[in-house]
């Protein structure tokens, strides 16, 4: 469930385009078969992922599908009913559930969260006299960081399957909040997960249950799951790390709400149709309200109830990424315009810009990344690199050496090697960034400075 504005976005390679399930409208708003085709089938000759698949809805409520890469099973082409995991898009979800919960006088928006917790077990944190809101949560403005302090995963590759309940409530009683509740959006994973907790506690439910009774059978989505059954491990593809290989699938136990979803391009349609379509039922009014603007999030981003709001020029797009272990996806809409576009991938490399452009012609493409030469670095300069690097305030990059190689950790991430272009400069292999390293009059390393995605993020040493 990595942040959405998470610091390394990765992964590789493979082939083979596939257009399936073509039923456009004779007006499209989006841009033709080919030109499509075109665009994914880029994407993958330049190692940008292993499999896409990319689903619109245009304003008549036709749907074009559309599939490039590989599955990871070579009996198993990618194909709509390919199932991912969506990671942090499971975030919409659950402040959909939220206001439909609202909207039927289960609780409101202002209820403290303690007021649904057990006060024998946990005791939540405060500030200034504040109590932490049910809104806060859904809107990132809690003051909750993005991680507990005690997640500690013992298996590094499923990183979230024994964190507990206990242990929450445990981060909970004995976190102090670095700023006042509601002064300014926090990316947090534990505070949606915590969101998820609630909401289940309030319906004497699991997340699942109450998910699949509010949201998923009513809207018909019949493979989208957290716990897999045997129908679900057949048409669940594989996920890929940074470096193409295989990685396992991510068990999500307790922070559920953040992260857990599994789903395919059908169900997604399914999901986004709703969406922009006309409210003609209850959860379809939960629906608008989640899209409703709260708060501001960041630059020229709102947030509603966890749908980010970009905001350019007279064009407004509503939408939520996710990433986990070995998959990314995007889900994305114009509420105007009402059409669509969800793209799921099946390694942890970030195509978001695939679908902001598709939206927003205006919105650039990435540029494919420049060839980059290796040189010889010294094992002693080498060394003169270690040591952390604070990016943000709860995120560090960490650098090692290790055999003569050098190695860059940011905080929640895996281990990636750097590669020496030149004294002080680096780059990494599994994605278009790279480090550059800042020394003082004495030669002494005093900071790094992580440049990706046209951003220059100084990091000092600790």
């Amino acid at each position: 469930m990595r942040n959405i504005f998470k610091i390394l976005n990765l992964i590789f390679v493979s082939l083979s385009l596939i257009p399936i399930m073509v039923t456009a409208g004779e007006k499209q708003y989006f841009p033709s078969d080919t030109d499509i085709q075109a665009l994914i089938q880029s994407r993958i000759d330049h190692k940008g992922a292993i499999g896409i698949v990319v689903g619109l809805i245009e304003a008549d409520g036709s749907t074009r599908v559309f599939t490039a890469g590989e599955s990871g099973h070579k009996s198993q082409p990618l194909s709509e009913l390919s199932v991912f995991e969506i990671g942090s898009i499971t975030k919409v979800f659950t402040s959909i559930l939220l206001a439909d919960m609202v909207a039927k006088d289960e609780l409101t928006f202002e209820d403290p969260v303690a007021k649904f917790l057990p006060k024998d077990k946990v005791t939540m944190p405060t500030r200034a006299g504040k109590e932490i809101l049910l809104l806060d949560l859904s809107t990132h403005y809690s003051g909750l960081p993005r991680m507990p302090d005690n997640f500690k995963p013992a298996d590094a590759s499923n990183p979230f399957a024994d964190y507990t309940i206990e242990q929450m409530y445990d981060f909970l009683s004995n976190h102090n909040l670095r700023r006042d509740i509601g002064e300014q959006a926090e990316y947090s994973n534990i505070g949606v997960g915590l969101l998820g907790h609630v909401l289940a506690r309030v319906n004497s439910s699991t997340y699942e249950e109450l998910l699949r009774n509010r949201i998923l059978e009513p809207l018909g989505m019949k493979q989208t799951v957290i716990t897999m059954n045997d129908y679900i491990r057949k048409l669940h593809v594989k996920g890929h790390d940074q470096e193409g290989n295989v990685v396992p699938n991510w068990d999500i136990v307790t922070l559920e709400g953040a992260g857990a979803l599994r789903s395919n391009m059908k169900d997604m349609l399914k999901f986004m149709a709703a969406n922009i379509g006309p409210a003609e039922s209850p959860l379809e009014e939960a629906m608008r309200t989640s899209h409703e603007v709260r708060k501001i999030f960041s630059g020229n981003m709102d947030i509603g109830l966890n749908w980010i709001i970009l905001n350019q020029g007279d064009n407004k797009i509503i939408w939520h990424n996710g990433g986990t272990g070995g998959y990314h996806s995007f889900a994305g809409f114009d509420p105007v315009k009402r059409v669509a576009i969800v793209l799921l991938t099946n390694s942890s490399h970030d195509n978001d810009d695939i679908g902001l452009h598709l939206l927003n012609p205006s919105l650039p493409l990435r540029e494919p990344p420049k060839e980059r030469t290796e040189v010889k670095v010294a094992a002693n300069i080498l060394d003169s690199y270690i040591g952390e690097y604070q990016l943000q305030e709860n995120f560090i990059i960490t650098i090692t050496v290790e055999g003569g190689t050098i190695w860059a950790q940011a905080t929640g991430q895996s281990n990636f090697q750097i590669y020496p272009e030149s004294k002080y400069e680096f780059f990494y292999k599994v994605v278009d960034a790279q480090i550059t390293f800042e020394a003082n009059d004495a030669g002494e390393i005093t900071a790094l400075v992580l440049h990706q995605g046209g951003a220059d993020m100084r990091a000092p040493k600790q």
